[in-house]
Parts: C-alpha cells; structure tokens; sequence
C-alpha cells in the first residue's frame, strides 16, 4: 500500500506525463484545389514556409459584446471605444493555449514568435519537410493556370487532439488565391476641369458628371464640405498591396488639375509595414494604389492620409484589394480574419471593403454561369462593404457593383429588416442561387464609373468599387473631423448605425448587377444588394451622427 506521499508523487507524475502518442485531428481539408490551380508536384522539401497560426483567444464573445454596445446608436456606452489594452484583454489567449501550443513547437524544436499585439497570432517559419510531419500535411506546388502564378499548399493537415481547443488554423494551408485583376486605366490625355467652385447646378451635375467624375462632381452630388478639416488626430488609412505603388508626382499632377483651391504639395504619409515599400519611379505607379490615394487626398480636404498603415490605427480604413469570391480562403481562415476585423472596430476604427467588380459573379472572370452566385470576400459583418452607382444626377446601380450574399456569416440584426424586406420584394426569382439567411451586402455605395485619375503622368478614366470604397472613406473621415471638433467620438464601426438612419442615403432604384448568365439583383427602394442603403447624402449624415 502506497503512503499518502508516494501516492501524490505517483499522481502528479501521472498529470504531467505528456501521451506517448497523442491521436491526431484533420483541422482542416478541402477536397481539391478550387478551379484555375493545378497540382504541380512536390514541394522542395528544404523549401522554408513562413507560417501563421491564430490561436483561441479567451473572451472574443465578451469582446463582441462590448463592441456592440459601443457601436449601436442609443446604447448608454455608444461612441465609448475600447482601449488597446481592453480589446486585448478580450483577445489574448489564455495561459493554458500558449503553454500548450509554446511546449508543443519547443518539444519539435521550433521557434514562433508573435505575429500580433494580443499574441493571438503567432508566426513560425519551418521547411516543406519538416511542416509534413509535424502536421501531417502534403505540402505541394499548386499553379494558377491563367497567371502562371505558383504556390505552395496542402490540402488537408493535422495537429494533436490535445491542441484542438487551443488552435485555430495554420495559414497559408488550405486557401488559394488568384492573382488580383485590378481596376482598368483607359487613357484619355484629355484634362478635365473641375465644375464652379461653389458647385454647379443639378443639371449642370448631370451635364459635366455624368460621362466623368471628379472630386467637384463628388462634392456636388454628395454635398461634401470643401473647407478643409483641422483636426490632426483625424486620418483615413489606405491599404496598399500587390506591388501597387502610389505616385506622388501624379497626386501632384492630380491635384494640380483637380483641386486648384489646395496646395498641389498635399501629400500623404507613407508607413511600411511587414517590410512594404512604394517605388516613386513614375512608370512602376499603380492605378490601384493612385486612385485610392487621389481620391482620399483629393477629396477628404485636410484629413491626414496614411498609405499602408500607422502605429496607431486610423480612424478610417479604406482597402479596395481584395480575393476573388468568399470561398477562396478557407472559412477557418476568414472567419479568424473577421475575427480581427473585430478587434480593430472595437478600437473605434470604420473599415471600409470595395466589394468587387464582378456584379453577381464577385469578380470579373469568375466562371458561375448555371451555378449559385458565388459571394466575394470579404463579407465580415464587421467590414463596411461599398458597391458602386453610375452616372450623376440620377445615380443608378452600376452594372459591376457585386452584391448578394453570404454563405459563411448569417444575417446581421442590424440589417435584418431591410434583408428580408428585399428577398420578400423580388419573390423567389434566383430561388437557390443565394443564401436566404446570408449577411447582405454592400452596405453603402458610392460612384464607381468614369473615375478620372492620373496614371504616370497621362490622365485617363477607371471603373469599379475600387474608386467606390476610398470615396465613402473619406465621407466618413470628413464626418469624424468634425465630431471630433465638436468633442465627440468618431463613427467608428459602421454598420449599426448606417441601417439605423437608411433616410440619411440618396436612395438608388434602378439598375442590376448581371453576372452568372442572369440580369443579377435589381436595385430597389430601400437597401437592395447592388447598392446597399444608397450613396451618401453628407447634410443628412451630418444630423445623423448628431452634428448640428
């Protein structure tokens, strides 16, 4: 018989000892690689992959909790953004995950490091041969047909089922994604001038905007303030990726032609982030990365504008990048990406998505004829997602504008009323093409054709949401300029309180975004999924955020 010490030591012994043999769980598969990628082959097995891997954070039910209480108009804490040091309270893993998943990579000797203030992110890089047996994976070169475009994937891998409650996903894994097509630049050399500075008449609007939109036409159609902003903690946040590189010599030029009442000198702040740079050799300029910025500087009067990034997040975050279709990335990685989305909300900060350019189909391309309409990516409830109108006076729904919704995220309660009014007006045409209970989208909308820009010194015009969503950002960072003037907080996440005030939008009732072989949704009164609650309507939107 064991004495009351030897039977506490035999105990403990039991507890610590690690299994021999810990059984192993899929965490994620996919049956094939999606259409457009071919197996290639083996990976190098002394290829090193630069790995992820999001943790299980401990209250992110907690953190959505308080960020809806900020963000839902006529809750006691609305406009009572959290700290850095509040969301990561919500967002760090508990003890027990980063001990668990720290002593798991130490006894494979593997090194991590953190990959996000909150830790719930972690970064490790490790060769082809070593990430096969460590997670039972087949890592191997998939090629992107149309491009030519290689990368290295597996199609299914594992980790011990003692770790299933403290991990994630690893990344990049199970998710392809295609090159990006861009916006198309369509040269013109033909200088445009910008309509009376007080802003024409509405039929001059119609004359002048409607083949060409400038930043006068967007300050006449949407009242924008010209006067500039004043308040220095105000910014609007550009991402910029793929190699897009943002010329200043054309934002120059841009405003030279466009805003004659601001010095031609404004520039923008650039911040790299993950090693990122932004080439001023005119002829490596991106006509991406140019109309995000012409249309921020050139717009938000006076509002600080950050391409990339900055230590401290910005109010407004404006990204016209973007994948093909939702189901590009596996739904472990974006709802984890989502997740993220979150905690920058809750920081007080407006993240605003182009939705694409492909009506229906999400993007141009994107083969569906026959099939269900494939939603785009993102569809984050957390993300604003902006769609496109035509034309000046009237707006309608532009063609390219993608919207529908949803098979990963279900129907937000802040926009049930308007989905379900919608899906009940068009009846059961497109019956099984969409997701009934899917998050809808866009949200907003914006003008998104015939977007005159500079591009390596030569001017010309360009189509899609990729203007629509860096022109709604710098709506709503006029918009924070001046709540912050007055003493109040900015507008932060959006959504809640843009469906709680559909009156403050210009209202968009005609047109469709065909794609997939149909004539797509038809814009109706009220939110419809190619135009959302409308474009903006600033005086409107100033008494709705309680500006007087």
């Amino acid at each position: 018989m064991l004495g009351v010490a030897s039977f506490v030591i035999v105990a403990l012994t039991l507890v610590s000892a690690k299994p021999l043999a810990d059984s192993l769980v899929v965490l994620e598969r996919r049956d094939a690689a999606p259409e457009g990628f071919v197996h290639s082959g083996a990976a190098p097995a002394a290829q090193v992959l630069n790995l992820k891997v999001n943790l299980v954070q401990n209250d992110l039910a907690g953190l959505e909790s308080a960020l809806y209480e900020a963000a839902t108009p006529g809750s006691a804490k609305y406009g009572q953004w959290l700290s850095v040091e509040e969301v990561q309270s919500f967002a760090r893993p508990s003890d027990e995950t980063t001990a668990a998943v720290s002593q798991w990579l130490s006894d494979n000797g593997i090194d991590f490091t953190p990959a996000s203030a909150a830790g719930d992110w972690i970064s490790l890089s490790i060769p082809v041969e070593k990430a096969n047996e460590l997670l039972k994976a087949d890592f191997s070169v998939f090629t992107h047909t149309e491009s030519g475009k290689e990368s290295i994937r597996t199609l299914e891998y594992s980790i011990p089922a003692s770790l299933q409650p403290h991990i994630k996903l690893f990344t990049p894994t199970t998710s392809f994604v295609a090159p990006r097509q861009g916006p198309k630049f369509v040269k013109t050399n033909a200088v445009v001038p910008p309509p009376a500075a007080q802003g024409p008449t509405p039929a001059a609007v119609a004359a002048s905007c409607s083949s060409t939109i400038t930043p006068s036409c967007l300050q006449s159609m949407y009242q924008l303030p010209t006067k500039a902003a004043t308040n220095k903690t105000n910014a609007i946040g550009v991402a910029g990726m793929d190699d897009q590189f943002a010329n200043k010599a054309d934002l120059t030029q841009f405003l030279k032609a466009q805003r004659t009442d601001i010095a031609s000198t404004t520039a923008f702040n650039l911040i790299s982030v993950d090693g990122g740079t932004n080439s001023q050799t005119r002829s490596q300029a991106g006509v991406e990365a140019n109309l995000d910025i012409q249309y921020t500087v050139g717009l938000a009067t006076g509002v600080t504008v950050d391409f990339v990034s900055r230590p401290l997040p910005p109010q407004v975050l404006t990204t016209s990048y973007g994948f093909d279709t939702e189901a590009s990335l596996s739904k472990s990685l974006t709802f984890a990406m989502c997740d993220s989305y979150m905690q920058l909300t809750a920081r007080g900060v407006s993240i605003l998505f182009a939705t694409g350019d492909g009506g229906v189909a999400s993007t141009p391309g994107v083969s569906c004829s026959g099939k269900a309409f494939p939603p785009t990516f993102p569809t984050c409830p957390f993300a604003t997602l902006v769609g496109a109108t035509s034309g000046a006076s009237p707006e309608i729904g532009a063609d390219l504008s993608a919207g529908g919704f949803s098979n990963y995220f279900g129907t937000q309660t802040w926009q049930a009323s308007a989905v379900s009014a919608y899906i009940a007006s068009i009846g059961t045409e497109y019956a099984g093409k969409y997701n009934t209970s899917g998050r809808g989208y866009p949200d907003v909308s914006a003008s998104g054709e015939n977007v005159w820009i500079v591009q390596d010194a030569s001017t010309g015009l360009v189509d899609g949401t990729s203007c629509s969503s860096p022109i709604f950002a710098s709506v709503i960072g006029l918009l924070n300029d001046e709540l912050l003037n007055a003493g109040k907080p900015v507008l932060g996440f959006l959504n809640p309180w843009l469906y709680a005030n559909p009156g403050a939008f210009n209202d968009i009732t005609s047109g469709s975004n065909p794609g997939c072989g149909t004539t797509g949704f038809p814009a109706k009164a009220g939110w419809d999924p190619v135009t959302g609650l409308g474009s903006p309507n600033y005086p409107k939107l100033r008494t709705a955020a309680g500006l007087v």
